[in-house]
C-alpha cells in the first residue's frame, strides 16, 4: 500500500495565549472532555484556570474528579491545583447582576424565586444567552491587587451547535436593538470580548464523520458572517490511528484471503479477525477522509485527538488527549477535485 501523503504542520499561536476559550461542537462529539483536557493542560503548565460550564447539568466535574463526583455550583469548586470550574447559572447570575445595580439584595432574590417571574422570564428570549457571557466577562475582568488577572484562562463549555451561534450571537442583536442605557452598554462590553482576535478563540469541536464534519462547516461559516469570532483551527476528535504497523499495512487484505479453516494459535478464528481487522481499516479511512473535508470545506487546520477505546479512565488518558490538544495544527492534504 502507498503510505498517505504527511500533514503540513501549521504555526498558529498556542490556545494557551488567550485569554477566553469557548468551545463547541455538536452533542456527542466530546466538547466537554476537550474542556477539561484544556484545563487540566493549563493548570499543569503554570496557568491559573476557570472552566465554566452553561448548560443546565454539571459534567465537568465527572471527567475531572473521581467518585463520588462532587458538586461545583455557581460559586464554583477548585478540583485540581490551579483549576477551578463553575456552572454559570442565569437566574444567580441575573441576581448578581440586579443587586449591584439596583441593590436591595434580599429583594431581588425574592422576586426571582417567584414562580410567575419565573415563567415571564422563560418566554423571554434572549435573557439567558446575555447575562450568562455578562458574567464570563466579569470573571474576564476580575483583577488581583497587584492588577494582574485573577485567572489566566477562562474555558467555556458552550452550547452545542445548535444553540452555539445564538449564544454567541445575542450581544450583537442586543446592541443593535437597544440603542442607549445599562444594557447597551453592557452589551457592547460583552460583543468587544467576544470579537477581540487576541483575547478570544472559539474551539469548535468535530468529529471525524459526514454529520459532525458538515455541520462544523456550517457553524464555522456563519460565524464569520455574523458574529465575527476568531476561529484559527478545528479539534477532531475520536480519531482511530493507523490500525496496522508498517510494512503490514494490508494486514486486513491479508487476513481476508486466508482460507476460512485456517487456526492461527491462541487467536479467535480468521474471519472474525478478518471482520475486526477490516472494521478498523473501514473506521480510520472514514476518519481520515472527513478529517481532510473539514480542513477542505473551513480553510482551516486542524488538531486530531485520538480515540481512546476505553474512554475516560484516568489522568494518564486526559494527560495523553492534553498532549495531542496542544500539539501545532495541521493541514492534510486536500485533493481539489473534491466535493463537499
Amino acid at each position: 500500500m502507498v503510505p498517505s501523503p504527511q500533514p503540513a504542520p501549521v504555526s498558529l499561536p498556542s490556545i494557551l495565549e488567550r485569554r477566553l476559550v469557548i468551545v463547541t461542537g455538536k452533542g456527542g462529539t466530546g466538547k466537554t472532555t476537550v474542556t477539561a483536557t484544556l484545563g487540566l493542560a493549563a493548570a499543569a503548565a503554570g496557568r491559573r484556570v476557570l472552566l465554566a460550564e452553561v448548560g443546565p447539568q454539571e459534567h465537568l466535574a465527572g471527567v475531572l474528579a473521581p467518585a463520588p463526583v462532587p458538586v461545583v455550583g455557581y460559586e464554583g469548586r477548585e478540583l485540581a491545583k490551579g483549576l477551578r470550574v463553575m456552572r454559570v447559572d442565569p437566574y444567580e447570575a441575573l441576581a448578581e447582576y440586579l443587586s449591584l445595580q439596583i441593590g436591595l439584595h434580599g429583594i431581588v432574590r425574592r422576586v426571582l424565586r417567584n414562580q410567575a417571574f419565573r415563567q415571564l422570564m422563560e418566554a423571554s428570549p434572549g435573557w439567558r444567552e446575555l447575562i450568562t457571557l455578562g458574567k464570563i466577562w466579569q470573571l474576564e475582568q476580575l483583577r488581583d491587587d497587584g492588577a494582574g488577572p485573577h485567572y489566566d484562562l477562562i474555558v467555556v463549555d458552550a452550547p452545542a451547535t445548535g444553540h452555539g451561534l445564538t449564544f454567541l450571537d445575542v450581544p450583537r442583536v442586543v446592541g443593535s436593538t437597544v440603542r442607549a442605557g445599562p444594557l447597551r452598554r453592557h452589551a457592547g462590553w460583552v460583543e468587544a470580548l467576544i470579537r477581540d482576535p487576541e483575547r478570544t478563540l472559539l474551539l469548535p469541536v468535530a468529529l471525524g464523520e459526514e454529520l459532525p464534519a458538515r455541520e462544523t462547516a456550517e457553524l464555522i461559516g456563519r460565524l464569520r458572517d455574523q458574529v465575527g469570532v476568531q476561529v484559527d483551527r478545528v479539534i477532531v476528535n475520536a480519531i482511530t490511528p493507523e490500525p496496522f504497523p508498517p510494512g503490514i499495512q494490508d494486514l486486513d487484505a491479508r487476513l481476508a484471503r486466508l482460507p476460512a479453516d485456517t487456526e492461527l494459535p491462541g487467536a479467535p478464528p480468521v474471519e472474525r479477525l478478518a471482520a475486526c481487522a477490516a472494521h478498523l481499516r473501514a473506521r480510520c479511512d472514514l476518519n481520515r477522509r472527513w478529517t481532510v473535508e473539514i480542513a477542505r470545506s473551513t480553510g482551516l487546520p486542524v488538531v486530531t485527538l485520538p480515540h481512546l477505546a476505553r474512554g475516560i479512565t484516568g489522568p494518564a488518558d486526559i494527560e495523553r488527549l492534553g498532549t495531542s490538544l496542544l500539539a501545532a495544527p495541521v493541514l492534510p492534504p486536500i485533493d481539489p477535485n473534491a466535493g463537499s
